[in-house]
């Protein structure tokens, strides 16, 4: 099987450069990595799970654009939140951007590798250049 990389890898402000890649395509789908609710400093959104979980979307919906695809692509997406009490909530901000468009999904509780972020969202997409 052969995967692409679509985005390069990232890199912290400090330079210190993480090992993985933000989107790979192979047999025709679009692998998103999880996406924060950070600003392009990598700083977390202030407005809480809300607030994040729109951020992670745009960053989402971003990744897909620059390469031909739209969240309409995506089949399935995995969520981590911090804070399972904020689930509600996080499900209104959720329903937003995909409520006409309702698509397979996991949502986990789980504590998340930057401090303080609350909510961790990645996608599958299918390609549609494929």
């Amino acid at each position: 099987m052969c995967v692409e990389i679509l985005a390069p890898k990232l890199s912290l402000p400090d330079g210190t450069s993480l090992p993985f890649s933000v989107t790979t395509r192979a047999i025709r789908l679009i692998f998103s990595s999880g996406q924060l609710g950070i600003d392009a400093s990598f700083r977390l959104i202030d407005g809480g799970v809300d607030a994040q979980a729109r951020q992670c979307i745009a960053h989402i919906q971003r990744i897909l654009g620059s390469i031909g695809a739209s969240l309409a692509d995506i089949a399935k997406t995995t969520v981590w939140l911090t804070d399972f009490s904020q689930f509600t909530a996080f499900n209104i901000a959720y329903s937003k951007a995909f409520g006409s468009h309702p698509l397979a999904r996991s949502t986990v509780a789980w504590p998340l590798a930057l401090p303080c972020a609350l909510v961790e969202i990645e996608a599958i997409a299918r390609d549609p250049i494929a």
